[in-house]
């Protein structure tokens, strides 16, 4: 559980952004980041004031919301009427992540705070919570060491013969054995992840709506990503691409296996986003610029002859090629194009540099490194070796 200590620091750094723009406080309404700052994911609203202590309120469950958070004061969730007296006078500003409230919330909260002004804070919750502290990193060190593990028993149960939701449903059957949580939390509207994906072969560069360089063809319209019963086909790539979730922070890495043997193309692809993983690792240093490593990674790309299936099918190509981890699986920063802001010492990221090849089939790899003075620090150690069975 998040001690009181940790969650003292979290709502103080908040506290101290809301200080330096003006805000007088900060109303946190979406689950996750009630939990990154109160300890518990129970139905919750949290209040924190420019100064002074915090105050959740609970709709459900209070008996646990009281066992799980840190926080001292812990109350129902009041009534309409009695939830404005909470707010003094001098309360006129209030921060909302407005990057994931709906409008009708947006609305109700308007109407309950008439004649306060609401701000947005996304981009202050969201830099908050990509620096990881000691305690979170432990975290996902650990998590970090039970994903290798499940992916390292893989060679045990690959056969030949298997349809690509047979080998998934294995493995995602050992994860949950290992104790991983199963919910892929994502921040971007529109987008939704089932543990992760095995594609295999020709199957696993089929286009699709998930905002990553890899798809596949899912079981059907409504789930047209993953994992099919398409048989997995022998001397091609199989894509193993799964996010393992423990107290909440979520490892994410990508393994290749082969059943026979692999092409020459194919090799020659993964040797380079071996080489693109080794740039920018070691350059995921404090001060380093995201579009400028990205940039690094797309030259070696197109060095290699590869550019045009770089992180996805050519004309369908995602524009980063490595993206922050945590309690979401799409936090800050993002290694991409556009993305100017310098990387600071505790951020975690997930590297993907992947090949796309319609007709053939998906390469690549995935690891997560902390971001330190040294370079990127490594938290899935499992070895990136192609396993051939």
């Amino acid at each position: 559980m998040v001690s009181k200590a940790e969650s003292d620091h979290r709502i103080a750094r908040l506290q101290q952004e809301l200080q330096g723009q003006g805000i007088d406080g900060a109303l946190i309404i979406f689950p996750i980041d009630v939990y990154y700052f109160a300890g518990t994911r129970q139905n919750a609203v949290l209040w924190v004031p420019g100064q002074g202590e915090a105050l959740l309120l609970v709709r459900k469950s209070l008996i646990r919301a009281k066992e799980e958070s840190p926080l001292g004061d812990i109350r129902p969730f009041p009534s309409s009427k009695e939830f404005p007296a909470l707010f003094g006078a001098e309360i006129k500003k209030i921060g909302l992540t407005l990057d994931v409230l709906p409008v009708q919330q947006y609305n109700f909260y308007t109407k309950l705070l008439a004649g306060r002004e609401l701000l947005d804070i996304s981009a202050v919750n969201r830099e908050i919570r990509s620096v990881k502290s000691d305690w979170e990193l432990e975290q996902m060190h650990a998590a970090g060491d039970r994903l290798c593990a499940v992916f390292a028993q893989v060679p045990q149960f690959l056969k030949a013969g298997m349809r690509e939701i047979d080998l998934s449903a294995e493995f995602e059957c050992r994860l949950r054995k290992a104790g991983s949580e199963g919910h892929v939390r994502m921040r971007a509207f529109n987008q939704e992840l089932f543990q992760g994906l095995t594609v295999s072969g020709r199957h696993a560069a089929q286009p699709g709506f998930f905002d990553g360089p890899v798809t596949g063809r899912g079981l059907s319209a409504a789930s047209p990503q993953g994992a099919s019963t398409e048989l997995i086909e022998s001397n091609a790539p199989i894509v193993m691409d799964f996010a393992g979730i423990f107290n909440g922070y979520i490892i994410d890495m990508t393994r290749v296996f082969v059943i026979g043997s692999l092409g020459t193309e194919m090799q020659h692809a993964f040797d380079t986003a071996l080489e693109i993983q080794a740039y920018v690792a070691e350059n995921l240093k404090p001060g380093s610029i995201s579009e400028e490593l990205f940039a690094g990674a797309l030259e070696r790309a197109e060095k290699a002859g590869l550019g045009k299936n770089f992180m996805g099918a050519p004309g369908e190509n995602a524009k980063f090629v490595g993206h922050g981890v945590g309690l979401e699986l799409d936090e800050f920063p993002i290694i991409a194009q556009g993305f100017k802001a310098p990387l600071q010492a505790g951020q975690v990221l997930a590297l993907e540099p992947k090949f796309v090849f319609p007709g053939l089939g998906v390469i690549g790899i995935e690891n997560d490194f902390a971001v330190s003075a040294n370079g990127g620090v490594r938290l899935t150690k499992l070895s990136d070796d192609i396993v051939f069975v």
